[in-house]
């Protein structure tokens, strides 16, 4: 639930932050150029936060807000830049997709009465993969993973 609550905010962030800095320039505009006025910053504040902000610290701002870290795998270290623009460009594709993918894989009226019905291919394999080698972990887990590690090679 982090996680998604993590994306929340950093769109939630990206969009009222690019809605800001297009303010002055759209009330000129027609609709169609406003949305294209839009597009760019949202662009360039997604990348930063994704990409540079996350290669800095760890995370972006909605990840460190909620208490989240970044990791490459196996060795839980520091993602690197190709890691980490692989990554967002993946998000870029992905993200606007789901609608479609859960109206495809989900008819009405298929879930169980005892839950919410069986989870996609899809769900399951981005629940345990990242195509560019990253995982996000909760920081305290981050910490104890580090603390022990550091305790085996003692």
């Amino acid at each position: 639930m982090r996680r998604y609550l993590a994306v929340g905010l950093d769109c939630y962030l990206c969009l009222v932050t690019s809605g800001l800095i297009v303010r002055p320039y759209a009330d000129s505009a027609a609709v169609p150029q406003a949305v294209g006025l839009l597009i760019g910053p949202v662009l360039v504040l997604s990348f930063l936060n994704q990409v540079v902000l996350t290669a800095v610290v760890g995370a972006g701002a909605g990840k460190l807000i909620m208490g989240i870290r970044v990791v490459s795998l196996p060795d839980a270290g520091r993602p690197g830049p190709g890691q980490l623009v692989r990554r967002w460009l993946y998000g870029l594709c992905w993200l606007p997709l789901q609608p479609w993918y859960g109206l495809r894989t989900r008819p009405v009226g298929t879930a169980g009465a005892g839950g919410p019905g069986p989870r996609t291919a899809c769900e399951e394999g981005l629940a345990s993969t990242d195509p560019a080698g990253l995982r996000q972990v909760r920081r305290s887990d981050l910490a104890a993973h580090r603390r022990a590690v550091a305790g085996r090679a003692v």
